[in-house]
C-alpha cells in the first residue's frame, strides 16, 4: 500500500489522470509475473510518471500480439525480477 499511496499522491499533485490495469508478463523462458499497469491518455502525461518511478513502457498492440492475447504481455527481453523502481520498493517480506 505504501507504493500505491506514493503513486496516487504523485499523480494528484501533478494533475495526472490515469487508470490502472493488470497484466501477466510472460517471458520466452516461461517465467511469469503479474504487473500493475498505469495507463495515461498520452505519452506527454506518462513521461513525468516514468521519469519519477521508472518502469517499462507498455504498448498493448505490440505486447499483446496486436491486441489478440488478452491479459498477457509477451515479453521479448530476458527476465529480471524487479525489486526497486525509482522510489518504489518490494517489501522485505515479499522478497525471495
Amino acid at each position: 500500500m505504501h507504493n500505491l499511496t506514493q503513486i496516487m499522491e504523485f499523480c494528484e499533485i501533478r494533475g495526472l489522470h490515469h487508470v490502472m490495469r493488470h497484466v501477466t508478463a510472460v517471458w520466452p523462458n516461461g517465467k511469469q509475473e503479474h504487473y500493475r499497469l498505469h495507463c495515461f491518455a498520452d505519452l506527454a502525461s506518462a513521461e513525468p510518471f516514468k521519469d519519477h518511478f521508472g518502469g517499462v513502457m507498455f504498448d498493448p498492440k505490440r505486447g499483446r500480439e496486436n491486441g489478440r492475447a488478452r491479459g498477457a504481455w509477451h515479453r521479448k527481453d530476458e527476465y529480471k525480477r524487479i525489486l526497486e523502481s525509482g522510489p518504489l520498493r518490494v517489501p522485505e517480506i515479499l522478497r525471495d
